[in-house]
């Protein structure tokens, strides 16, 4: 899909809440699961949903899309866990796609304190478009240099981040994406990382 060295060592959890913006959440689980990553789905269903709302309504997209998605065979592209099941320690990066899911995820404290402890166990934090909510609302941004959608670039700023304007950047452990025509180059420079990342632990 684009070139990259293969992360066959990296497991990826993504983390998606109701209302999540479809292609931000397939195109990556396509991409890296086709790089060798193990990729962790972690649907979240607290939160407002629509069309319609139900308490306990099954993960979809602003689109449609069900998460865990029903086109793909789990086992194969993916494996489905529950967010209480899930552990800093047994994943390489923890992804958050964007669209609405940010704005639900960021009201829960139990993902913000996940966040934190991936963060400070120098985990690769992945947000893309508008998912950079998240990680402003766990503290872990004031002195970041990313980017995002333009519709929060002042709530980064105002958060001690510094904004740029560009498909995809990386600060440190954490890797940020504008928007979903950035995908194929923020996926790239998610790889990349993760690649570096198994590289440097190999040479330990």
């Amino acid at each position: 899909m684009f070139d990259s060295t293969p992360i066959d060592d990296a497991t990826i959890a993504m983390i998606v809440g109701q209302e999540f913006e479809d292609v931000e959440f397939e195109f990556p689980l396509l991409a890296l699961s086709e790089l060798g990553a193990d990729i962790e789905v972690v649907p979240i269903t607290r939160g407002q949903s629509t069309r319609p709302y139900l308490e306990d309504k099954i993960v979809t997209g602003r689109f449609g899309s069900p998460c865990p998605p029903n086109v793909m065979e789990e086992g194969n592209r993916y494996a489905v866990t529950d967010f209480e099941d899930l552990s800093v320690d047994d994943v390489d990066c923890v992804f958050f796609p964007g669209g609405f899911s940010p704005d639900n995820l960021r009201i829960l404290e139990d993902v913000l304190e996940f966040t934190r402890r991936a963060h400070e166990a120098d985990k690769v934090i992945a947000a893309i478009c508008h998912a950079p909510w998240i990680l402003i609302d766990a503290g872990v941004v004031d002195g970041q240099r990313m980017t995002c959608y333009r519709a929060i670039k002042h709530d980064v700023m105002n958060a001690g981040a510094e904004y740029v304007d560009e498909p995809a950047v990386r600060d440190g452990n954490v890797v940020t994406g504008r928007v979903p025509d950035d995908l194929p180059q923020f996926c790239q420079l998610l790889a990349e990382t993760l690649a570096e990342r198994e590289a440097e632990s190999a040479a330990v």
